[in-house]
């Protein structure tokens, strides 16, 4: 999702103080390996990094977020983070009966081990499996506009209100120069702490049996071309048109190393790519997408997706790997002309998709999505609408469900039904006018 220009404008002026700052990586940055990690934040407890200021906050979390304006007349919207969607076949763990209100819930069966087979994602016995679930922004702007990690609460209590809405993956949305630990972004929230607070998330969403999808959001790179969202600084603080190949490759290189060991973890390579956006030659961005280098309209040297996923395998992490497409992630219709090879052979199709996409009809699906669906398997990484209500998500998530694709909707932070998408009006779980139509669709399915 795109944030809403007073949130990027609230981001911009963050980075634009820190504008004399030098870029590169504090001491601690990517040397952390996961077992560091793992002493540092053991699983299970909260994280002391976050901020707690921070914690709850609803107004101030949407300030840089998504990405969903996939179309020019979509850019005052204010829907700033993806949603996301958990497996219907990963069921989370099993609350208290009513009246109990001490007992804590059995321990959930861990998340299953995913890989593509043919167009279905299957566990480590072969069974077909699908995320569906929700997403949960704020790792991707908290940390750079000095405010925390995550926006809210991302302890026990919260991922079990998660769960109960039966959702069995949660999209973790991340910033790379958080990750990376670079000079300009406080220490407090990078490097060695944001990844200790990360691992404890990921593995907090383990235990309740829910599929950690990690999700690359927002990234460096000064951008001043068509829909250029923070055009005056080269940091991190919005959605930029494709990944730079200066910093990626070492985010992913460093991420797959700490999770290359635990293949329940998914990994989504970057969050909305539009290089149509800065060319009108769509063979020119498709080749843009897929390889990266010099490309016609981005200012800066683009790591292309074929690069990213080497970077990942080069780790020996084997781990199910999520792809999006063009326009926002909205436009698969090259996919599969320009999928990058993976000698893993463990590739997901990632899509998103909002009432104000160009593609929001059954019949754009039919064309677009079915040809893609039939050979990969699909995911539908953020699910959305304006409107407070959910007609346009039952029509998506019907459709998905009969061609046995994946979703999540975006996403579970306490901020605006329209201007979020927000599901929840509090992290207990309670529902949106918008959340109430994915909650129960997933509690439905169950």
């Amino acid at each position: 999702m795109r944030a809403p220009p007073r949130l990027y404008a609230l981001a911009t002026a963050a980075a634009l103080a820190l504008a004399g700052t030098a870029l590169a990586p504090t001491a601690t940055a990517t040397a952390v390996s996961a077992t560091a990690v793992a002493a540092s934040a053991p699983p299970g407890t909260a994280t002391a990094v976050t901020d707690p200021a921070a914690t709850g906050t609803a107004a101030t979390g949407t300030a840089a977020t998504g990405t969903a304006a996939t179309d020019p007349a979509a850019t005052d919207l204010a829907a700033t983070a993806p949603a996301a969607t958990a497996p219907a076949v990963t069921g989370p763990a099993a609350t208290a009966p009513a009246g109990a209100p001490s007992q804590r819930p059995a321990p959930a069966a861990a998340p299953p081990r995913l890989r593509a087979s043919g167009n279905r994602l299957v566990d480590e016995k072969g069974a077909t499996r699908r995320l569906l679930g929700v997403n949960r922004s704020g790792g991707e702007f908290m940390c750079v506009q000095g405010r925390g990690i995550f926006d809210g609460p991302v302890d026990d209590a919260s991922v079990q209100a998660i769960a109960d809405w039966k959702a069995g993956a949660v999209r973790i949305p991340l910033n790379e120069e958080c990750w990376l630990g670079l000079s300009h972004v406080n220490p407090a929230y990078a490097g060695a702490n944001y990844i200790a607070a990360v691992t404890s998330f990921v593995a907090r969403l383990e235990a309740h049996g829910i599929t950690p999808v990690i999700e690359l959001h927002w990234t460096h790179g000064t951008y001043t071309g068509g829909d250029s969202h923070c055009p005056g600084t080269e940091y991190a603080t919005c959605q930029k048109p494709m990944p730079d190949a200066q910093y990626t490759p070492a985010f992913w290189t460093s991420v797959a190393q700490t999770f290359k060991n635990d293949q329940a973890v998914v990994f989504d390579l970057f969050n909305e790519p539009f290089p149509d956006r800065a060319t009108s030659d769509l063979t020119a961005a498709w080749r843009c997408w897929r390889d990266g280098g010099s490309c016609p309209g981005i200012d800066f040297q683009v790591a292309g997706m074929q690069t990213l996923l080497n970077a990942v395998r080069a780790t020996g992490a084997r781990n199910l790997v999520l792809i999006p497409g063009v326009a926002y992630s909205n436009d698969l219709r090259q996919w599969l002309t320009y999928k990058p090879n993976d000698p893993a052979g463990n590739l997901a199709a990632a899509w998103h998709s909002y009432n104000f996409n160009s593609c929001s009809s059954e019949s754009c699906f039919d064309q677009q999505l079915a040809p893609v669906i039939a050979q990969v398997p699909l995911v539908a990484g953020e699910i959305g609408e304006n409107t407070c209500s959910h007609g346009y998500i039952d029509r998506v998530m019907a459709w998905l469900d009969a061609k046995g694709a994946s979703y999540l909707g975006w996403t579970w932070n306490t901020w605006d039904c329209s201007s979020g998408p927000s599901l929840i009006s509090d992290y207990n779980g309670t529902p949106t006018n918008f959340g109430v139509g994915l909650r129960d669709h997933l509690k439905g399915m169950h």
